[in-house]
């Protein structure tokens, strides 16, 4: 399966997660995809953690402003009704709970809803950021990514790298499924048809309990 074709899949079945007037946070990546896939009638305000809400799309080549960027330094517009505010009203903002969704990749994450996803092994990084805060302060936490990386699983029974949160994450979204993290482990609610339930697990270095009514994550 083509790269583009997996980011397809993976950020069109995320938009079905948001509602109409969710504010949402998207981390960096795969994540920033989804806007382009949200239902018809469904409208999101986007949240940047550095202190913009309302942030619209990446401007054109030459039409870049410095006044707005996202956390992550790269340019972006604000919509018409945006707001501006310092870090730390942004920050009572996630931590008060009124982000509706946390869209974020990952290096790994378990059957308890560990994430790790701020420091890869070997590469200087600069910190999580403000990923802990959006894990644990927004009312859903959705983790998008490949299901695999060179063939090698990035679920577990136990993340193996530094955590960014623990107990975080609500539900999991790569291109082989669907899988909800509950307390007696992850459960595939859904599947995409082009691989077979043990295929999935085989893919998978945690246990997997399957839905008795499971669907297909394609449309």
């Amino acid at each position: 399966m083509e790269k583009e074709q997996i980011r397809e899949i993976i950020a069109k079945r995320v938009a079905m997660e948001l509602k109409d007037g969710d504010v949402v946070n998207l981390g960096i990546g795969l994540p920033t995809a989804v806007p382009d896939y949200l239902p018809e009638g469904v409208q999101i305000f986007l949240q940047s953690e550095n202190g913009l809400l309302g942030m619209g799309p990446t401007p054109a080549p030459g039409e870049e402003d410095p006044e707005f960027i996202n956390a992550g330094g790269g340019f972006v517009t604000a919509l018409e009704g945006a707001s501006c505010f310092d870090s730390a009203t942004s920050f009572g903002i996630i931590r008060g709970g009124h982000v509706n969704a946390s869209v974020l990749g990952a290096l790994q994450v378990d059957e308890k809803g560990d994430l790790a996803n701020w420091i890869i092994p070997g590469k200087k990084m600069p910190g999580m950021g403000g990923a802990m805060d959006l894990c644990v302060g927004a009312r859903k936490c959705i983790v998008c990514m490949e299901h695999t990386a060179k063939g090698n699983p990035k679920i577990f029974e136990k993340c193996r790298l530094p955590l960014t949160a623990s107990h975080c994450v609500n539900k999991i979204i790569t291109e082989m499924c669907v899988l909800e993290v509950t307390e007696n482990g992850l459960v595939m609610t859904e599947i995409n048809p082009e691989f077979t339930v043990e295929q999935v697990k085989a893919a998978t270095a945690a246990p997997i309990t399957v839905a008795e009514n499971l669907k297909s994550m394609i449309d």
